[in-house]
């Protein structure tokens, strides 16, 4: 998790994530860093191991609360970076937090897709994609930040394999991030069926997920827009599973939805209003999960 130093509206993003709103809130930094310091605190106090990296004022990086988007880490010991849309979003890829990483963890090797930005290609990571890592498939509706060919190059370096899709918001909008409307865990998955049109993609998507055991709990459109595909599913020291979302989140959950993700894991939620109103993204995106194996 990245603490941040200068969070703010970030214009440079806002065309095409229609989750941001401008706000006219003077003290966003400041509320902003409340937030994050209450988020670490209760996962802390849930037994989650979380690294925090200070964020810097130089470059100017209103976004970089949200690394998942241009680093990922798994298992097999392999480091990703993703292509940015923002050029501004570009200069949160830092060395220090790699090597950082590496002093930390088992690094076997970097792939480095950032070059596909001089294309004006991207893939902005776990937001762009939703990866099932076990089953090793790669969950994307298509954007102006998911290109079908950054994917397929980053399936065929990884071994992983992609099921694409479109979807939309309530407005016909495309969607700019898969990871906020829908979300895969190990027993389950959540997704916003109705932002896929295409019925024909919808039932693709819903088999591919049943196929692997992950049966779909449906949100809708008003629970979408309250970040509520926007939840990770992390595991504490203890081995306990954990669906971690904003307070927003939770709250526009219906009872039997709560009780179906109960079922297979413990909720967590936090307040995240400011992060959410102005960066549009959520709990899911401040989370650049470690797969890593640690050094021995």
């Amino acid at each position: 998790m990245i603490r941040p130093v200068d969070f703010k509206y970030n214009t440079q993003t806002a065309d095409n994530n229609k989750f941001q709103q401008a706000s006219v809130q003077t003290n966003v930094q400041e509320q902003a860093l409340q937030e994050f310091d209450g988020f670490v605190d209760r996962l802390r106090a849930e037994g989650v191991d979380v690294r925090v990296i200070d964020d810097t004022l130089q470059p100017e990086t209103p976004d970089s609360i949200f690394p998942n988007n241009w680093i990922s880490f798994h298992q097999d010991g392999q480091i990703v970076l993703y292509p940015m849309f923002s050029e501004n979003r570009r200069a949160e890829r830092r060395n220090d937090i790699i090597d950082s990483i590496k002093n930390q963890f088992s690094v076997q090797k970097t792939i480095d897709l950032s070059a596909f930005e001089n294309r004006e290609q991207y893939l902005e990571g776990t937001g762009s994609m939703v990866l099932d890592r076990e089953a090793k498939i790669a969950y994307a509706c298509l954007s102006q930040r998911t290109d079908a060919g950054v994917l397929n190059e980053f399936c065929s370096r990884t071994g992983y394999r992609a099921v694409l899709f479109h979807a939309q918001d309530a407005q016909g909008f495309p969607i700019y991030h898969t990871n906020v409307m829908m979300c895969v865990a190990s027993h389950f998955s959540v997704v916003c069926l109705e932002s896929i049109p295409d019925k024909a993609e919808q039932e693709m998507l819903i088999k591919s997920l049943t196929d692997k055991q992950k049966p779909v709990i449906s949100i809708d459109f008003m629970q979408m827009n309250h970040f509520a595909g926007n939840m990770l599913e992390v595991q504490n020291v203890d081995g306990e599973k954990l669906l971690v979302m904003s307070e927003q989140a939770y709250l526009s959950l219906r009872p039997d939805q709560v009780a179906a993700l109960s079922a297979h894991c413990r909720i967590v939620y936090v307040p995240l209003y400011t992060i959410e109103k102005n960066g549009g993204g959520s709990a899911r995106c401040m989370l650049a999960e470690i797969h890593l194996p640690l050094h021995r």
